[in-house]
């Protein structure tokens, strides 16, 4: 059961990318102050559209953090009490212009047609929101590993990738390193 009462159904299993892999065809930008106004305007937006859910809405990634070069794409994490129930967020986000870009199993990735903004969403209590926070967090406080994300993403941005999702992979290694010396540095 949830905690709305509904039984629980199973997740899908297999990751579906809707429209297939798509090449990495942005660069980076300096950080614009203007990201902060796209994710205030869409989490208005997401909870107008899911304002019968009880949902949870967070600015992530590289344009969530001052001062950190980023692609213009901002990210935002919707947490959902189930990621299941479909009928109680997907519905909504499609009807507010956004489209299904990935089902996965615990994930959905809804964007913009013009693809500059990535609604990720998790069930509450997902290790993955904690992992994005932490690294968010820590990026925004800790001008070193910022430069160092900085660097390897400048360096990444530089290679031609035919799916976007390589590239993101690619900092995979760094990203680790960043969030183990996050947890280190906590009290």
């Amino acid at each position: 059961m949830t905690n709305s009462g509904k039984p629980r159904r199973p997740d899908v299993t297999a990751a579906e990318i809707i429209g297939g892999p798509e090449a990495l065809d942005v660069g980076l930008s300096s950080y614009d102050a203007r990201w902060a106004e796209d994710y205030l305007r869409h989490r208005r937006r997401i909870l107008d559209a899911l304002a019968a859910a009880d949902v949870d809405v967070e600015h992530i990634g590289s344009t969530s953090v001052p001062g950190l070069a980023a692609k213009p794409i901002v990210d935002l994490v919707v947490s959902v009490a189930d990621i299941t129930a479909e009928e109680d967020y997907l519905d909504g986000l499609l009807a507010a212009g956004y489209e299904l870009r990935v089902r996965e199993p615990g994930h959905r990735l809804v964007r913009t047609p013009a693809r500059d903004v990535h609604v990720h969403v998790y069930e509450r209590g997902n290790a993955a929101v904690h992992e994005y926070l932490l690294l968010r967090d820590h990026l925004r406080t800790n001008a070193d590993d910022r430069a160092l994300y900085e660097s390897v993403k400048r360096d990444l941005i530089s290679r031609r990738w035919d799916d976007m999702n390589d590239y993101s992979d690619a900092k995979s290694d760094v990203i680790r390193a960043i969030k183990a010396r996050a947890r280190a540095a906590r009290p």
